[in-house]
């Protein structure tokens, strides 16, 4: 029997990606989030079971794992950034939400799926968050704490779970172009969003990122990638980005 993999935030970007990724290692895919249409067409083109989830509703999430028979592999995708208001001017509103969907949407799946992780043979826990989980910028003050939240139930989950054959990964990736992320930032601002990325020589994709998933869900189960931080090769810290292309002899 093959597999069985969750993956939330799977209706674009990321999350989108590591549902195409994975399928093609084989495994059965479960695709959760909120928009149901862009779920559909994931499902049409994956062959993928998708489900829609308001991952921040703790209840419906524990009806969602109630209607499983097994889960071998979960992926916290599902999350976001929304303002890049200093602290002075932030809205709580948006660091409210923002905690909500990465973190406590992170909390309540995982805590509803760990009864069939154990279950299995080995289960892998894979959490995205972002390189602003450990370092801080102006104007990422709330999702920064938000993913620095995340990280720390991420690294508590690891100890936990010590002596049980659940691995517990996280994917810290820097700069990523989707299609979304910064334009939902900044509020629908197209010329914003794409001055974030200009002149950056091949920021990440979300495919680049969904096969640093599959490396980590693919090695020997005894294997495990505590944290593993994933950059473009222009940006070399959070605040050392290139603009230009990159040198070649």
């Amino acid at each position: 029997m093959s597999r069985v993999a969750v993956v939330t935030g799977a209706s674009g970007g990321i999350g989108a990606a590591t549902v195409r990724r994975l399928v093609k290692d084989g495994f059965d895919i479960v695709g959760v989030a909120r928009r149901t249409g862009r779920l559909e067409a994931l499902a049409d083109e994956t062959g993928a079971r998708v489900r829609p989830l308001d991952l921040t509703d703790q209840d419906a999430v524990l009806r969602f794992a109630a209607g499983l028979d097994a889960c071998d592999v979960l992926v916290n995708n599902a999350g976001g950034a929304f303002g890049a208001e200093s602290v002075a001017a932030a809205d709580p509103d948006d660091w409210r939400r923002m905690y909500e969907v990465n973190v406590l949407g992170t909390l309540h799946v995982t805590q509803a799926l760990l009864p069939l992780l154990r279950a299995g043979a080995g289960g892998t826990i894979v959490t995205i968050t972002s390189t602003a989980a450990s370092v801080n910028y102006e104007g990422g003050g709330g999702y920064s704490a938000a993913k620095h939240a995340e990280h720390a139930l991420v690294e508590t989950l690891r100890l936990e779970l010590n002596g049980e054959p659940v691995r517990v990964v996280e994917v810290a990736p820097g700069m990523v172009r989707t299609e979304e992320f910064a334009l939902n930032r900044l509020r629908g601002d197209a010329a914003r969003a794409a001055a974030v990325y200009e002149g950056v020589d091949r920021p990440l994709t979300a495919d680049d990122v969904a096969e640093c998933v599959a490396l980590v869900v693919g090695l020997p189960q005894h294997v495990n990638v505590d944290r593993l931080v994933v950059r473009p090769l222009a940006q070399a810290a959070q605040h050392r980005l290139h603009r230009g292309p990159l040198f070649r002899p």
